[in-house]
């Protein structure tokens, strides 16, 4: 039977724990060659550089080869096709999806009609959860647990759907939760109320200052203006928090930077340097997470 990864809530703790091990074993050998024979198809209905060329790099380490499409422009949606009639024929070509689209419900829509795994690579602002994974992976290797850990997300917890994700997988242990963000950009509140539920303590401010020498994890985001209708709004908050070198002076020793990329100004260049910033090492931690998750979900490795 199939098994899709659409939102971080089709994995039990059991399995993401499972998939850290994986990236563990793929990270100390990455050249496994148990994709031989396989095809995947990487289908980006939106733009991406980090996500997609880490899938693809995941799947070359691993032997399988790759189909799909980074612009729309090339396919037949241009002719009109639907997206149904895309999909159905795409998973006759391959033996995975891995899609990215700007509507939220597109990558769960697809994993209902496809006959292959799908692997949901970003929805609107939505779900990500290979990214989650990933920063979990990073988290529990920079911390050495995922247990107790106290996370600080800053900027757009609104539409980010990266916050999200890590939200609802970091839920699953004994995690404390900062969020920043203006009033525009607020965590919202069904997220809350998921947290408020299963008792997982969280604070909201407005100052990054505030907290910042708390946390263990800081989650910086982009405020990203492709999920605007207004500009105006946009201008309004777009450089809301930047994260300045100056500002960790403080922070705990074992406190790690992480940001899902790409940053426009919301971390400045001075912080690159610092042992604290982490969000390089995050990418490549990136190729064997999901090395971990497709042969995870086609079954090639136990």
């Amino acid at each position: 039977m199939k098994k899709s990864l659409v939102s971080i809530t089709d994995f039990t703790k059991e399995e993401m724990l499972r998939i850290m091990d994986f990236a563990a074993e793929f990270e100390a050998d990455p050249c496994q060659r148990i994709l031989l024979g396989k095809v995947i198809a990487t289908l980006f209905f939106e733009p991406s550089t980090r996500t997609r060329l880490s899938f693809e790099s995941a799947i070359n380490r691993l032997g399988g080869r790759v189909i799909g499409f980074s612009d729309t422009n090339n396919t037949s949606v241009t002719k009109g096709e639907t997206f149904h009639d895309t999909i159905t024929t795409i998973a006759n070509y391959s033996d995975m999806i891995v899609m990215r689209h700007s509507l939220e419900g597109a990558a769960r829509y697809a994993s209902e009609i496809a006959k292959v795994p799908v692997v949901n690579a970003g929805d609107g602002a939505n779900q990500h959860p290979s990214q989650t994974l990933l920063d979990m992976y990073s988290i529990k290797k920079t911390q050495g647990t995922l247990d107790g850990i106290n996370i600080m997300m800053v900027g757009d917890l609104k539409y980010g759907r990266t916050v999200h994700s890590l939200l609802q997988a970091m839920s699953h242990f004994k995690t404390t939760f900062t969020f920043v963000a203006p009033p525009e950009l607020r965590m919202p509140d069904e997220y809350k109320q998921q947290l408020y539920d299963l008792g997982i303590p969280y604070t909201e401010t407005t100052d990054i200052g505030e907290h910042i020498n708390e946390a263990d994890i800081v989650y910086m985001t982009r405020v990203q203006r492709e999920r605007f209708l207004d500009l105006m709004e946009y201008e309004k908050v777009k450089n809301a928090y930047i994260l300045k070198n100056a500002m960790l002076a403080d922070t705990k020793p074992n406190m790690r930077i992480l940001h899902p990329l790409p940053r426009v100004n919301e971390i400045d260049t001075d912080v690159d340097d610092n042992p604290k910033a982490y969000y390089f090492n995050q990418t490549e931690n990136g190729v064997y997470v999901r090395m971990a998750i497709i042969s995870y979900l086609l079954g090639v490795k136990k």
